[in-house]
């Protein structure tokens, strides 16, 4: 059966609707300037700013003589009584269901607010698990806190899952960018919004969920991230043998000296790091690329560890130990 994973605020449920709800009624309930609802909205960074940054700055703005304590808990109880899951995403869920979907939600927040939104607006009847990033201790992009989802949903970590999951969610830093360092295809949520990212794009992308999980319905046979990797892979393998045969220099396959090339696995960098570098660093360690889908060198199926690992073809005779380089260290082998 296959497994399709959301993320939860600004996917499956209008997260920064019902914020916006609860500032206007913020704002009105302490007689504040109702036109700053928008200084909210841009401090509150889609959720993604603390909740102690945004109503510390909101105390110190308006001088409120209230605790942050009084305050949250003034935040939760708002945004709780404006959050629904809209019908048209509860229809959409029970398609996929009735389609034969395993369906489960991925969330990076804390535990309590987070659950609390999932029991109130019924997704819990919904869905077969979820995964909150704070009870398990890893957060979105790892794909640990993926393959944990995957499991609560019943999902054996020693199945090829990959290849029958996908992700849906709004943001790319953690949805997009997790799924394919897991290995799954994608939907990215536009909400309107252009794809800005450099260093990996989804598979497929939406306006919204009710689009999204019909693309997923009819897709199903889309390429995985891993093996577009490796198509692609292939096709710029044969491109460097054609400019070899025609005597053009391959310097960036490093095939250069006498010797056999050997190929070195290697743990590359964190993945927040390759993020941050850009097109740059995610061509360097092989999550990334110009366009299409995207995915890691480990492919489906494979065991995936919390950072992405790469291979680079060297010449054995560059490995050889000297006494100013010591020998490597790491799993060497023969490449054919």
């Amino acid at each position: 059966m296959p497994l399709l994973l959301f993320d939860l605020d600004n996917t499956l449920l209008p997260r920064d609707a019902a914020f916006r709800a609860w500032a206007r009624d913020f704002l009105a309930e302490y007689r504040l300037p109702a036109g700053d609802l928008e200084w909210f909205s841009t401090i509150d960074g889609g959720g993604y700013v603390p909740r102690d940054t945004v109503l510390g700055a909101a105390k110190r703005r308006y001088g409120l003589d209230h605790s942050l304590d009084l305050l949250l808990a003034h935040y939760r109880r708002g945004v709780n009584s404006h959050i629904h899951c809209p019908d048209s995403h509860v229809k959409a869920l029970r398609a996929a269901r009735n389609s034969g979907w395993t369906l489960g939600i991925v969330s990076n927040g804390g535990t309590r607010p987070q659950l609390e939104k999932i029991r109130r607006t019924g997704l819990g009847s919904l869905v077969d698990g979820w995964v909150i990033s704070e009870e398990a201790a890893c957060l979105k992009p790892d794909p640990l806190i993926f393959e944990i989802a995957a499991r609560r949903c019943g999902y054996s970590p020693t199945r090829d899952w990959t290849s029958h999951t996908w992700m849906i969610g709004d943001h790319a830093p953690a949805d997009i960018a997790g799924a394919e360092a897991t290995g799954l295809r994608s939907v990215w949520l536009h909400h309107g919004r252009p794809w800005a990212e450099r260093g990996y794009r989804p598979t497929l992308s939406a306006p919204g969920l009710p689009e999204a999980v019909g693309l997923v319905l009819s897709a199903r046979s889309a390429a995985t991230p891993a093996s577009a990797m490796a198509a692609r892979a292939a096709r710029a393998t044969a491109a460097a043998g054609a400019a070899r045969g025609a005597g053009v220099r391959v310097g960036a396959e490093l095939r250069v000296g006498a010797g056999r090339p050997v190929a070195v696995e290697a743990v590359t960098a964190p993945l927040a790091a390759q993020l941050a570098g850009g097109r740059d660093t995610a061509a360097a360690t092989g999550t990334g690329g110009a366009g299409g889908t995207f995915g890691t060198a480990d492919g489906p199926g494979a065991a995936q560890p919390a950072r992405p690992r790469t291979r680079v073809a060297v010449p054995a005779s560059a490995l050889a130990p000297t006494a100013d380089r010591p020998a490597p260290v790491g799993r060497v082998r023969a490449s054919g």
